[in-house]
């Protein structure tokens, strides 16, 4: 891949349904690589979580081809009622994250707006026949018909992969969770919602501490809620969350039980040229990203993407406009909702490119050594193997070229939210409502 923003990508798997009648339950709400790359898992509003994995083919193939098949699907969460307060909970999958591999056992959080599960996958190529006390059946024999002693055998059988809930970590939040994050120990995780941040340990479900709590002793004098959370990946006491107000906190577990006073308070003072009636709305972050190293990290506005230094709070090192064109958009945004969207962002392996969504299935790639960016599409138009993706352009006003899109004519049903970059290759998972495009670089 050359290195730069504008480097060539290229089609190499869609997955999902092709028609367009797209029934709720199917659509994607979050997309996570393991820490190998091997496995793509995704969650969707249904509950379900589709584990894929990596062809080992076109891993051997030269050059290297990025393709996945389904390893295994389950159910993960089912809706449920709130009998005190009537409220129905949905089952819709918010956030997967997956553990460190110690054995070949893979094992992973799913989170729904109130329960965290971890889940294990495991493969089955083997069983067991021949037993004494046992018929081929299963029922149990009689003792007195054992008459001679057998040793079992094993058997190959077709493998299986099973996925089983290990433990549930429920009743500890009040509102809805919008984040977890498992801490580099691989002993801890954290579970946030919008106005406390839980640690639990993976072994004990039936506690956890409250780490953060911004809820105000009034409830009308609430000005900020909690929308991301992030462990530190390699200081195992420090995590970062950010808020509504547009602030990252980043806390040291060392130095208090409850974090409510932050180590550090990221926060970029506004514009004033820029200053309208959204103002507040359009610089609530949706997403922060610790990178890779430890030392830097991204945050999601709804029209930008900015890059920290972790030793400089004062300002960002860097900022993308997202899709600056939509800032003149901002009235009929609000009207239909979408000023809300919550666009989530990501780093590479080598922390080199960063990656986010936009609108009209369209989603930019930032490269941060040479500061040049494309914007790509994730359509149904280019799905042969091979194609290489046309680069695409909006024009806001005046004559429009002929490769151009009017910002006019963008379709704001059609959102990247969620994508995902393979930890240490150019492939990347995009999620556009009920199918997820698999892209690489340049053959």
């Amino acid at each position: 891949m050359a290195g730069n923003g504008e480097a060539s990508w290229c089609f190499s798997q869609i997955k999902g349904a092709l028609d367009d009648d797209v029934t709720d339950a199917d659509i994607i709400s979050c997309v996570e690589f393991n820490h190998d790359g091997e496995l793509l898992a995704t969650g969707d509003k249904g509950g379900r979580v589709v584990i894929f994995q990596r062809d080992p083919a076109s891993k051997a193939a030269n050059p290297r081809r990025g393709e996945y098949n389904v390893y295994s699907t389950f159910q993960s969460h089912e809706p449920e009622f709130d009998y005190l307060k009537s409220l129905e909970i949905e089952e819709k999958i918010n956030k997967i994250r997956w553990l460190q591999q110690k054995n070949p056992v893979h094992f992973l959080l799913s989170t729904n707006d109130k329960t965290v599960k971890l889940w294990k996958v495991s493969e089955r190529d083997k069983s067991f026949e021949g037993y004494n006390t046992k018929e081929e059946n299963g029922l149990i024999r009689d003792p007195q018909n054992v008459t001679a002693l057998r040793v079992p055998s094993v058997k190959q059988v077709p493998l299986m992969v099973e996925a089983s809930p290990r433990r549930t970590f429920a009743n500890a939040h009040t509102y809805h969770i919008n984040s977890i994050s498992v801490n580099s120990d691989q002993e801890t995780f954290l579970s946030a919602d919008d106005l406390r941040i839980n640690l639990w340990h993976l072994e004990v479900v039936d506690q956890s501490y409250n780490i953060v709590d911004i809820k105000p002793t009034n409830m009308e004098e609430l000005t900020e809620v909690i929308t991301a959370a992030e462990f530190h990946p390699t200081e195992c006491n420090v995590f970062v969350y950010s808020s509504s107000k547009g602030t990252i906190r980043l806390c040291d577990m060392r130095s208090a039980a409850l974090c409510d006073r932050h180590s550090k308070q990221f926060e970029e003072p506004e514009n004033p040229t820029n200053r309208s009636f959204f103002s507040e709305i359009i610089s609530s972050i949706s997403d922060v990203k610790l990178s890779n190293s430890g030392r830097y990290m991204i945050s999601r506005d709804y029209l930008s993407i900015k890059v920290w230094d972790l030793h400089m709070e004062a300002k960002p090192i860097e900022t993308y406009p997202v899709h600056e064109y939509l800032r003149a958009k901002l009235c009929s945004l609000y009207e239909n909702d979408c000023i809300f969207d919550k666009f989530e962002c990501c780093w590479n392996g080598k922390d080199s490119s960063i990656m986010t969504g936009s609108y009209n299935n369209f989603f930019r790639v930032f490269d941060r050594n040479s500061k040049k960016d494309v914007t790509l599409e994730a359509s149904r138009d280019i799905i042969k193997p091979k194609t290489v993706l046309k680069p695409r352009k909006v024009c806001t006003g005046g004559k429009r070229k002929k490769d151009e899109i009017s910002v006019d004519c963008l379709d704001f049903n059609k959102k990247i939210l969620h994508t995902a970059w393979h930890p240490e290759e150019n492939i990347i998972a995009v999620a556009a409502t009920n199918n997820l495009f698999i892209f690489q670089d340049k053959f």
